[in-house]
């Protein structure tokens, strides 16, 4: 396996802890505490509890990842926001 190499996961956010970070219940029924990743903040794309999301993790630490995609799902708001002027 290269060094490079990482797994991506799908599970979903249920838990928000108070640093940024979130408890992912994955698809294998294990659980891991992961966080936002840079685009994801850089676009302010938020998870609330109950999101279906991908996590990337490496192979050396199984138990942290990082979330790499929301997936949305119908019902719940988005598209584009409105910029207000002053």
């Amino acid at each position: 396996m290269a060094k490079e190499a990482t797994l991506t996961m799908e599970g979903f956010v249920d838990e928000i802890y108070p640093d940024g970070r979130f408890g992912v219940m994955l698809d294998n029924e294990h659980r891991i505490i992961a966080y936002t990743a840079g685009k994801m903040r850089k676009f302010r794309i938020r998870s609330i509890v109950g999101d279906r999301v991908h996590v990337e993790m490496t192979p050396y630490d199984l138990s942290k990842g990082r979330i790499i995609f929301r997936e949305k799902l119908p019902g719940q708001p988005g598209g584009p926001r409105r910029s207000f002027r002053r």
